[in-house]
């Protein structure tokens, strides 16, 4: 028997919609400041910390491998097949954004508009789409 904490991992994905929104926002509105820049560095660190939490919930929950790093978690729950290839591979250049933007965000190019910041609303609620029906399908419950 599984215990799966799906208050946590509902938490978290409610707030997938946020992060897409503000992504959104900050491409459609995009001047190479330095609000927008910030805002920017934000929500892709939040989606990396969604994903990444979310991840780690279900490694945790379904007894799956010891993930050794970020890309891993993400690499173990492909393997598991939560979300399909696509996702996979955008989510692993996302968490690999992980240091750029939290150790060494002296370096972060703030005036530029990130390719991921476009790319992501899709590819987050796909992600969220994939992690609902997985514990769907392995819980048995919605």
């Amino acid at each position: 028997m599984y215990y799966v904490n799906k208050e946590q991992i509902e938490g978290r994905l409610h707030t997938i919609p946020e992060i897409v929104t503000g992504l959104q926002i900050v491409a459609d509105q995009w001047d190479g400041g330095l609000i927008l820049g910030f805002a920017q560095e934000r929500a892709l660190h939040l989606a990396i910390e969604v994903v990444t939490d979310i991840g780690s919930y279900l490694i945790d929950g379904f007894i799956m491998r010891d993930a050794s790093s970020y890309e891993d978690i993400l690499d173990i729950t492909h393997e598991e097949k939560v979300f399909n290839s696509t996702v996979h591979a955008v989510l692993i250049s996302l968490v690999k954004l992980r240091k750029p933007l939290v150790q060494n965000y002296y370096e972060w190019d703030r005036p530029s508009l990130h390719p991921l910041t476009q790319a992501l609303p899709t590819i987050l609620n796909e992600f969220s789409t994939s992690v609902r029906d997985y514990l769907d399908q392995e819980l048995g419950t919605s």
